[in-house]
């Protein structure tokens, strides 16, 4: 487990106040999943095991350290992939939570509960089903007269929330014949790509996410919210929104990343909303517009993709019409994102030429 450092980092209260607390040492790999093999998918991002179940890792005698090890490669490389997993809901839940707690996750924080599932889900509350098969959700899309270019859906899971996720866990057990992959982006490249005049910036800026839309659909479909506590004693309530800093430390790896979104973050609080808007349309391209950031995963039947939501955004890839595609997430959750002055990017923190200089 991590030590404790005498440095400082600030967090963001649901009132906008700021708190201080200590900051826990970067976590460094070991080598213990060296072993098996891998490639790296990108320069930037993602990494794929192809011949190793997540079973076998869980069931090690050496679990803890390999998970552990897992878990630090995630937050590095953003997202990682394995291929025709025979792991089930039960073991997805148990990794999914070692996975925060070998990392250092506070003793408060489990599985997220979404606020739209409900008691009576079939595979409990704990395990969101990822699903085309929704016709309720299309009307209610319909309705909303919401954009349909496919960047709009780009996220980090639950940032609505006080304590938002730091891993998620997806396996897709159904697809389309062709289509239906998922994109990822790294926020800590993104971080990277900004000048450093703009980095220092908004290293003192805090934004509002928000996720209106899930009360919209709650109230189309006729469910009531699951108002609490999800997963976290903090977060509660069904006013889906809460305040995080525009950049964020990464509290495995200990590099700074941008932590905006275009589905839940509204609002950069301390400028005008003119300003907010011209920053978030910016912020939101240096995600989209960058495919050297990026990877694409092409889904075949029961793969996982493990990935780190504190320094992550994502993009399903809505391209296989009426056709069905489903799988069963789990998602952990880590701490209130805090932004550590002393903290920093991945280029420096690996001595990489900074992009500028390329």
């Amino acid at each position: 487990m991590s030590n404790i450092q005498t440095t400082t980092q600030t967090s963001v209260q649901s009132s906008g106040s700021i708190s201080v607390r200590a900051s826990t040492v970067p976590l460094k790999p070991t080598g213990a999943l060296d072993k098996y093999e891998h490639v790296d998918l990108t320069p930037v991002i993602g990494r794929e095991y192809p011949n190793v179940q997540l079973t076998d890792l869980l069931n090690a005698e050496n679990a803890d350290e390999l998970i552990r090890e897992l878990a630090i490669i995630v937050s590095q490389r953003n997202v990682v992939f394995f291929r025709n997993q025979d792991i089930d809901i039960e073991k997805q839940k148990l990794l999914g939570n070692k996975l925060g707690i070998l990392s250092g996750r506070p003793q408060n924080s489990g599985l997220h509960i979404h606020p739209t599932t409900q008691p009576t889900s079939e595979l409990g509350l704990e395990i969101s089903v990822i699903t085309s098969k929704n016709p309720k959700k299309k009307e209610y899309e319909s309705e909303l007269d919401i954009s349909r270019f496919a960047s709009r859906e780009w996220h980090s899971d639950i940032t609505f929330e006080p304590v938002p996720s730091d891993f998620a866990i997806l396996k897709v057990h159904t697809l389309p014949e062709v289509g239906g992959d998922t994109v990822w982006a790294s926020g800590y490249e993104a971080y990277d790509r900004l000048s450093p005049a703009l980095a220092k910036h908004l290293e003192g800026l805090t934004a509002l996410h928000d996720a209106r839309q899930f009360k919209i659909y709650a109230k189309h479909i006729g469910i009531t919210l699951n108002d609490g506590p999800r997963g976290n004693p903090e977060n509660i309530g069904t006013s889906l929104q809460t305040i995080h800093p525009v950049i964020r430390t990464n509290p495995v790896t200990g590099w700074k990343a941008l932590f905006v979104n275009k589905n839940f973050t509204r609002r950069i609080l301390e400028l005008t909303k003119d300003e907010s808007d011209a920053t978030l349309d910016y912020l939101h391209r240096l995600v989209t517009e960058n495919h050297d950031l990026q990877v694409r995963f092409r889904w075949n039947k029961n793969d996982v993709a493990i990935w780190a939501n504190s320094a992550s955004f994502h993009n399903v890839t809505r391209d296989y019409g009426d056709e069905f595609r489903e799988g069963n997430r789990v998602v952990s959750l880590g701490e209130r994102p805090y932004f550590d002055p002393t903290s920093k990017s991945r280029r420096e923190a690996l001595g990489l030429k900074r992009w500028s200089d390329l």
